[in-house]
């Protein structure tokens, strides 16, 4: 991406400042990679020493902790990946060494991606022209530079070519030539095609980096483990921008959907201990902003956030800059969110969610058979018949036909639920039901007084929906740092996802044009506001 070295300050005093401030995050950088040094060691050397353990004898508890150690591995090498810079080299042809068991293994360099002859070959031809650009003269073919990238393409993988013809001007004897495009890593031969089929893969299909390894060696190129776990976190450096972009944006909104669930995450300090013991749970957020039902301006977007526990100081965190209202679940986390400030206003107003309330009761009816379960899911689907008619609509429109319509049906709803308080006991599931929806009333009729509040909070539990499928190909991530990755790279899929992109189209364009686009015209690139780059006119034709 673009960098404007004008911005920088002409005073030295200011630029030592700068550079002190570079050198103490620089060092503090330093400390958290040593640390990732440290914990990848100590999992390499668990796996070497499951895998001596299960020689020999089928043991379906020791493979299953192998393969979710080297899950966890993969996704903390992705986020060691993402914290360096620089051009990568994949000169190196040693592989890995094997461990022994006896000691962790060695790091050999990372060696360069085997594609066999097989593979098909695609040719292109950067021609500096027929004239020389300064004189005017002839220009005749003296040489070329030609370099090779991976590109992914239908599931056939073919080497692009990069020729760059080098011509000299017979009158001044000038040398011409194409300068070399920009990569999406610079010094890697992966494409930008190539590294969105592999994010979106990993992050989105779940599918684990070692089963990729498989894939692509039926196709003929043998890529190391190590190597896509390198290209995922320097892939996920370079979106950062654009990710933070899509931050700031959605969180800017005035009426958020909120969710949370469980991620069991690799615990650095019981690390030496076994998968049971190893790991801890912390949670992922999503907050999704979706004005498609009132037929709001704003496009959709989603934000995942992730946090080592589910301690209310995290939520605070994420909603620091937001005010509004934020329709959530009853999480007491939310709760002083809802408190008025010093100047008497509360930072947000909590709208509550239907869905969540008819859960309880059908939970109640499909247990026992209730009667009165059964009318409540009745009384609530009413609403439901209503909402399913004006979804989509103006929130002008929306509110009016709820005041109309709704109004009555949930006033009738609280008259009767407090009505049946009185006659059932009080530890009964049925009467936990009722009280959960009296004791946060307001929260459950702000949809009644905004048309723009939607009736629950949908939005955010499909936002979390990968979660849970992902949770079915691994048990745990690489530690925080992978879950922050996994964070992020579902931050820019799903949004582009909300948005009615393919995720692997609008990945590969974003990764083959960030680095030549201005950082001032970074909203070209949002997922609401992106175009693919049209086709040169060469291949056109």
């Amino acid at each position: 991406m673009s960098n404007d070295a004008a911005t920088l300050p002409e005073d030295p005093a200011q630029l030592k400042a700068m550079i002190a401030a570079l050198q103490a995050e620089n060092a503090k950088m330093s400390a958290t990679i040593r640390a990732h040094d440290q914990l990848i060691q100590t999992l390499r050397l668990r796996i070497a020493k499951l895998k001596k353990q299960a020689f020999g004898k089928s043991s379906e508890k020791v493979e299953r902790e192998i393969e979710q150690l080297e899950l966890a591995l993969e996704d903390l090498l992705i986020a060691a990946a993402e914290c360096h810079a620089g051009p990568v080299a994949e000169n190196a042809d040693e592989d890995q060494q094997e461990a022994d068991g006896n000691g962790a293994p060695e790091r050999a360099p990372r060696r360069r991606p085997r594609v066999s002859a097989s593979t098909p070959r695609e040719r292109r031809e950067l021609d500096p022209g027929t004239c020389c650009p300064d004189c005017g003269g002839d220009l005749r073919l003296v040489g070329e530079d030609v370099s090779e990238m991976l590109d992914m393409v239908m599931a056939q993988l073919k080497v692009l070519q990069i020729a760059r013809l080098k011509k000299s001007c017979r009158r001044c004897e000038k040398m011409v030539q194409e300068p070399a495009p920009s990569r999406p890593i610079p010094g890697s031969m992966a494409s930008a095609g190539l590294l969105a089929y592999i994010l979106v893969s990993k992050f989105d299909d779940h599918i684990p980096l070692y089963r990729l390894n498989e894939i692509f060696a039926r196709m003929g190129a043998d890529i190391p483990d190590s190597t896509l776990v390198d290209w995922c976190g320097r892939a996920m450096k370079v979106l950062q921008p654009l990710t933070d972009r899509i931050e700031a944006e959605v969180l800017a909104s005035d009426l958020l959907h909120a969710d949370d669930t469980p991620i069991r995450v690799l615990d650095r300090s019981q690390r030496d201990r076994g998968l049971g013991k190893g790991v801890k749970k912390g949670r992922i957020w999503a907050y999704v902003r979706d004005q498609r039902p009132w037929a709001g301006t704003a496009p959709p977007g989603a934000v995942y956030r992730f946090a080592p526990d589910w301690k209310e100081e995290h939520v605070r965190e994420h909603l620091s800059l937001t005010r509004g209202i934020l329709q959530a679940d009853g999480y007491k986390g939310y709760a002083k969110l809802y408190d008025p400030g010093p100047d008497g206003a509360a930072r947000f107003r909590e709208a509550a969610c239907w869905a969540h309330l008819r859960r309880d009761f059908h939970d109640v009816w499909t247990s026992t058979g209730s009667e009165i379960a059964r009318e409540a899911l009745d009384r609530i689907g009413a609403l439901y018949d209503i909402e399913r008619d004006i979804t989509g609509k103006p929130a002008e429109i929306r509110l009016a036909a709820r005041q109309a319509h709704s109004l009555p049906k949930v006033e009738a709803f609280r008259a009767w639920a407090e009505q049946q308080l009185t006659r059932l006991p009080g530890k009964g599931d049925l009467a936990k039901a009722f009280r959960y929806g009296l004791s946060r009333w307001p929260s459950f009729c702000l949809f009644l007084e905004d048309g723009r509040v939607g009736i629950d909070n949908n939005p955010a539990e499909r936002a979390l929906r990968p979660i849970g499928i992902g949770r079915k190909n691994w048990l745990f991530a690489g530690a925080d740092t992978g879950a922050e990755t996994l964070a992020r790279a579902m931050t820019i899929i799903e949004t582009a996802k909300l948005n009615g992109l393919d995720p692997q189209a609008y990945l590969t364009d974003i990764l083959d044009r960030i680095h030549d686009h201005k950082i001032n015209k970074l909203d070209e690139l949002m997922p609401w506001n992106w175009a693919p780059m049209a086709a040169p006119q060469a291949e056109a034709a």
